[in-house]
């Protein structure tokens, strides 16, 4: 049995003893959002990198576990603080961003995993390769911007083999090992406000 309650005025509910947003489709805010990976160089250390440009909106449904979100990432927006790496990132060695611009990602399913944590399921596109991933998602809280605009935020990540998805490229070291490691870490900070209806004014 389930059971959500709302205090009047709030900005987030509890269901089944949680806290949520509440219900509506909020839009990502790239200028405060980060979607970011990392990943192993040389098999001793670790190389962070993002991407600069994306869009989406998640969509939270009176129902938690029936909520949603999409996500659409340039390709072309990585950056790693290293010029010549990005290129080469960008090349067909791994994105091949002149075939396949774009990253995707849809939701297919949201489970809550307790304590505050819930699993989302989806379809992750990239260079052309879709797979399922599971992503480990936090509800880090909800505020109104001094513009008035209602604004909730999420951190999540999980983990992939970029070789499942066609970034096969590699090189053997004389010592064993390779430069880049198969295992990519990424890792998500989302702020996204309310979408207002056509006439509505911020609250």
């Amino acid at each position: 049995m389930t059971s959500t309650t709302t205090e009047t005025g709030a900005l987030t509910r509890r269901y089944n003893g949680v806290e949520v947003p509440l219900e509506g489709t909020y839009d990502i805010d790239n200028a405060h959002s980060t979607v970011e990976f990392v990943a192993k160089h040389l098999m001793v250390t670790k190389v962070r990198g993002r991407f600069d440009g994306f869009s989406g909106a998640v969509t939270v449904a009176e129902v938690p576990e029936e909520s949603s979100v999409e996500v659409t990432i340039d390709a072309a927006s990585i950056a790693t603080a290293q010029s010549q790496r990005d290129e080469h990132l960008r090349s067909a060695d791994f994105l091949h961003v002149e075939e396949h611009p774009t990253l995707h990602f849809k939701s297919t399913k949201v489970e809550l995993a307790g304590d505050e944590h819930w699993k989302v399921t989806g379809d992750l596109t990239i260079r052309g390769t879709t797979r399922p991933v599971v992503l480990d998602v936090e509800f880090e809280g909800a505020n109104v911007s001094p513009w008035g605009s209602r604004v909730i935020g999420f951190s999540a990540s999980t983990d992939i083999d970029r070789e499942d998805f066609g970034l096969t490229w590699n090189a053997v070291l004389e010592t064993g090992g390779a430069v880049v490691g198969k295992r990519v870490r990424i890792e998500l900070n989302v702020e996204a406000s309310l979408r207002q209806a056509e006439g509505e004014q911020a609250a």
